[in-house]
């Protein structure tokens, strides 16, 4: 459902795709990366930990928001770069990410109201 009906949200080199959802947790997340463009597994494991530990540093601004506003969210971010990326660049862009998921959550709520 979140690959099917799913917001995207797009901050180079990081895709993610996003959607409201109504189950028990407050927010779900998931990473992926293509094998496309790293053939060998520990390529692709290595950016999936920088991705869970970026997102990690960031999503307690995240759960704080949706807390607030009564709300859950299902995120999966998608590397979508075709080097072996650099910490500070996942994580720049994972503020980023955070951020829109924030803004665009609000914005939902204040327009209903």
């Amino acid at each position: 459902m979140l690959f099917s009906e799913g917001k995207i949200c797009n901050f180079y080199p990081l895709k993610a795709l996003w959607l409201p959802m109504n189950n028990h947790f407050i927010l779900q997340a998931g990473v992926g990366v293509s094998s496309r463009y790293f053939k060998k597994a520990t390529d692709r494991n290595r950016i999936k930990r920088l991705l869970r530990e970026a997102y990690r540093l960031h999503k307690n601004e995240l759960i704080a928001h949706l807390q607030k506003e009564g709300k859950t969210l299902s995120v999966f971010f998608i590397y979508t770069g075709k080097d072996l990326p650099q910490f500070e660049i996942i994580r720049e862009k994972t503020e980023l990410v955070i951020s829109k998921l924030i803004n665009a959550t609000h914005e939902k709520t204040t327009a209903l109201s």
